[in-house]
Parts: structure tokens; C-alpha cells; sequence
């Protein structure tokens, strides 16, 4: 526990120490997203009873939790390439459950600050949704998921350089494509089917559901809390095999 709280500790005093830059830059991507699509070509539209701002905004945690808390793999990945405090860890009474707990938490943590964000921009665009329980249990799930996948994939890459190529494969797609922006059902069968793969097109059927205050279903929060505890041992197996 205390291992863990002290790796929890460190990711914490960096997010302290640049707090101001990096809510500056989680605000960027949110606020031009809503300018150009909310504000842009989403005006007069509709879709489910519901306008586009209001659409729009659910969509905008889910895809910003999902990259906020997969962000935390460049910090470890500075903390192994550049600064090696990944062999201090090696070398300190630290267990590596200890480890993958402290920084899947601190992904989490920055990704609630992102979520923070994004609704205090939907609150100042004049949109206001139900933010229950069951949406925060699921912007909390979408969390883990993604901040397990970036502590995995982080042991698994041979530079700072390949982290960026994953992000730019895996991430960014799902962001654009995961029913963040437009309702993955108006897509052909086919795409849907495929759609489905994606742990971001659950998380944001989910968080835009208890957005909306509809009766929230099962199936979506299972699933991630199934992925995400798949990651989480996968990210402690990857620690183990990084450590030998």
C-alpha cells in the first residue's frame, strides 16, 4: 500500500508542478472540437430529442478520459528513456502490483481532471446534463481501461518514439470513430459490427446514456469493467517481464 501511495505520490508533484500548463492543454482539443462541430456544423441539428451541443459534450469525456488517462504512458516512458527511474524502482522494495496500482490511479486522476474541464466548458456553452452516479462510474471505468493499456503498452515499447506511433494507430482513430462525434448507429452494419470492437464506443453509449438520464444498462459497464481488469493483470505481467 505504501508503495503504491508513494508512486501515486510522485505522479501527483508532476501534475502539481505543471497543474496550470496542463489544464491549458486539456482545455485546447475540447474547446475547439465544440467550436467547430458544436457551434460550427451543429447548429439546427438534432439528434434524439436531443441538440448537437448536448450530443456532443458526453462524447468529449468519454474520448477525453480515454486519451488523458492513456497519456499517463508518456510520463512513464520519460521516467524509463530519459530520466531511469524505472531501475530505481527496479532496485527500491516496491512490488510491482504496488507499481501498476500507482500509476493505473494516477491515469484515472487525470483523466477526472480532463472530465472536470470538459464540463466546465459545457457549463459555460449553456449545456447542462445529469451527471449521476452511473456517469461517473463510467467515465471511471473508461479510466481504468485506458490507463491500464498505457501502462501495458508502456513496458512493451523500445522508445518514446514508438509510444507515439501507438497513440497514433490506436488512439486517435478510436477518438474520431467511437461514437464520440456522431451516432454510431447511423453507420452501415458492417461498420457497426466493427465499431463494437472498440472499448471507447461502449464507454460513450454508456456516459451520454446516464447523461441523458436513461435507464442505464448492464452490458456496457461489464464489459469495460471486464477489459479493464483483463489490462490491469495484462500491465502487471508486462512489469514483471520488464523487471527480469
Amino acid at each position: 500500500m505504501r508503495g503504491c501511495l508513494a508512486i501515486y505520490q510522485r505522479e501527483m508533484l508532476i501534475l502539481r508542478k505543471k497543474f496550470f500548463r496542463q489544464t491549458a492543454s486539456m482545455s485546447v482539443a475540447p474547446l475547439l472540437y465544440l467550436i467547430a462541430f458544436g457551434l460550427g456544423m451543429g447548429q439546427g441539428v438534432s439528434i434524439g430529442g436531443h441538440t448537437y451541443m448536448e450530443f456532443l459534450i458526453p462524447g468529449l469525456v468519454a474520448m477525453s478520459s480515454m486519451t488523458q488517462a492513456f497519456a499517463i504512458a508518456g510520463e512513464i516512458n520519460i521516467a524509463r528513456f530519459y530520466w531511469r527511474i524505472f531501475e530505481e524502482f527496479q532496485a527500491a522494495p516496491i512490488r510491482n502490483i504496488a507499481y501498476v496500482t500507482g500509476e493505473v490511479l494516477a491515469g484515472m486522476t487525470r483523466a477526472l481532471l480532463s472530465v472536470g474541464v470538459i464540463l466546465l466548458i459545457g457549463l459555460i456553452s449553456g449545456v447542462v446534463l445529469h451527471y449521476g452516479a452511473f456517469f461517473w462510474v463510467a467515465v471511471l471505468l473508461n479510466s481504468f481501461v485506458f490507463s491500464s493499456l498505457a501502462v501495458c503498452l508502456a513496458m512493451l515499447v523500445a522508445s518514446h518514439a514508438d509510444q507515439a506511433l501507438l497513440t497514433n494507430f490506436f488512439i486517435t482513430p478510436m477518438a474520431f470513430l467511437g461514437g464520440t462525434f456522431f451516432p454510431v448507429d447511423r453507420m452501415p452494419p458492417w461498420a457497426q459490427s466493427v465499431l463494437n470492437f472498440l472499448p471507447l464506443t461502449h464507454a460513450a453509449h454508456a456516459i451520454r446514456g446516464s447523461a441523458f438520464q436513461q435507464p442505464a444498462e448492464p452490458y456496457p459497464y461489464l464489459l469495460l469493467a471486464g477489459i479493464g481488469t483483463v489490462l490491469f493483470v495484462l500491465a502487471f505481467w508486462c512489469v514483471n517481464r520488464a523487471k527480469e
